[in-house]
């Protein structure tokens, strides 16, 4: 992630949901993350895991081309709440880890994932912000707070604003608030449609995307949720699957099922979040009567290393090493089993399988390798733990936690100057950057004026970052 990037990230996501997001709904995540966190997300729990990231990706690049958006310009965030929710801000997509685990196919996420690029390709955030602008102004004029906050409560469910906003309704905030919501429903419309385009366009089925509108439907239903539609940001539900059931009956793909390889990759992320989630117990209830199958297996596996019982999740996931042996992901969880009983020198080789069996090229994996060579603390080993974090920071430069690993090799090889700079690095990627500032100002000292490092630490040293 650039540096500067990631603060414009934090402004953007805040913007996204505090006034109303353009999605299936924005509620700020509050679960418990877990997976591999990024240290930087203070209030979203972002996490970052190899097997799920490459699977929405496969999701996702079909429908934005079909948009004509770039797949290399478009970051897929996953978010690790259980609530059923994804929605957009920049150029980012972001989808809680509980859309995978309630949708029982792949089918149902695509479908979601084609509704936020609707809204990518139709250029809405932009718009919404116009559209803030004028409610506010709207409001200023009637000398009262505002539409934005009275919107932001309403949209996000909190008692407090919500309450404030709806003494304002008989007011100009109320009007411009009303005004607001109606552009939303609209463009929430439009998302909907241009999905059903985008399936159509990749010989897709857009039963999924009807299947997820009346899951949101039921759980209303069953939760006793009665709103007021106009005052709703978003259509309601049984509103949109009325459209989307004639819409999407209409499609020659209607019936089109996925296949059984993706079916099982879907699974198999569905397993993990079950796992990382709600152990054993929430395998048991996401998978029901397929206990047996290899996703519940896997669920189980993981769910047995995170009890603490790194023997028995060791001879699990053996097993299901013996079922699929060039399953990247099984040789990438015996890595991380093998780190946490302290075995560093065989979670290399673990990791190294992975790696070499995992035709996304994660840079996650990669940099996994180095970080199992920095743990093993073998001197003579410590340049090629260098060189395996770089490669994988050169596929994914926003691990932040990569870093630190680095920072420690070059430290064991007595590099100060190239710790410290790593050390920086870190920092910025993780969103720190008062500290980042001092790590680079450290490093500048120790390196030639103008040499590719103290290059780098000046860009740290030099980059404004605006508040939000």
């Amino acid at each position: 992630m650039g540096r500067v990037a990631m603060k414009e990230w934090r402004r953007q996501l805040s913007t996204a949901c505090l006034a109303v997001a353009l999605a299936f709904s924005c509620v700020m995540p509050t679960a418990t993350p877990s997976f591999a966190q990024s240290a930087g997300q203070r209030r979203l729990p972002v996490v970052r895991d190899a097997e799920i990231e490459s699977l929405v990706r496969d999701y996702a690049s079909p429908i934005l081309k079909a948009a004509g958006l770039s797949p290399s310009r478009v970051e897929i965030v996953l978010v690790n709440d259980l609530n059923f929710n994804a929605f957009v801000a920049g150029r980012r997509i972001f989808i809680n880890t509980g859309t995978l685990l309630d949708s029982e196919t792949p089918n149902e996420t695509i479908g979601v994932i084609a509704h936020e690029v609707g809204h990518l390709a139709g250029g809405h955030q932009e718009r919404l912000r116009d559209q803030i602008a004028r409610a506010q102004t709207i409001a200023v004029v009637a000398g009262l707070i505002g539409a934005g906050v009275a919107a932001a409560g309403a949209a996000s469910g909190s008692g407090a604003v919500a309450g404030l906003g709806s003494g304002l309704m008989t007011s100009g905030s109320g009007i411009a608030q009303r005004g607001l919501f109606s552009y939303q429903r609209t463009e929430e419309t439009t998302a909907d449609r241009s999905a059903l385009t985008y399936l159509q366009k990749t010989n897709q089925s857009p039963k999924g995307l009807l299947d997820s509108f009346e899951g949101l439907m039921r759980k209303n239903m069953l939760a006793g949720i009665s709103r007021d539609t106009y005052l709703s940001s978003h259509p309601a539900p049984q509103d949109r699957i009325g459209f989307l059931q004639t819409a999407a009956h209409e499609s020659p793909f209607f019936d089109k099922k996925d296949s059984p390889d993706l079916q099982l990759r879907h699974d198999f992320a569905r397993a993990k979040i079950a796992a990382y989630n709600g152990g054993a117990a929430q395998v048991r209830r996401s998978f029901g009567r397929q206990l047996h199958s290899l996703p519940a297996l896997y669920g189980d596996a993981i769910a047995t290393h995170l009890a603490g019982s790194p023997k028995a999740a060791l001879d699990k996931i053996d097993a299901l090493i013996v079922k699929q042996p060039n399953n990247p992901w099984f040789h990438e969880f015996r890595g991380e089993i093998l780190m946490t009983a302290g075995r560093a020198n065989e979670a290399e080789a673990a990791f190294s399988k992975a790696a070499k069996l995992d035709p996304w090229k994660s840079g996650l994996i990669q940099a996994s390798i180095g970080q199992a060579i920095v743990t093993g603390g073998r001197p003579e080993k410590m340049k090629d733990a260098v060189a395996q974090i770089q490669r994988g920071l050169e596929a994914d430069p926003g691990n932040s936690s990569a870093y630190r690993f680095l920072a420690m090799a070059y430290g064991k090889l007595g590099q100060i100057g190239d710790a410290e700079l790593a050390t920086a690095e870190g920092y910025w990627e993780a969103g720190n950057f008062k500290d980042a500032k001092v790590f680079a100002a450290r490093a500048q000292q120790k390196f030639r004026p103008n040499s590719p490092q103290w290059r780098r630490a000046q860009d740290i040293l030099v980059t404004k970052v605006k508040r939000p």
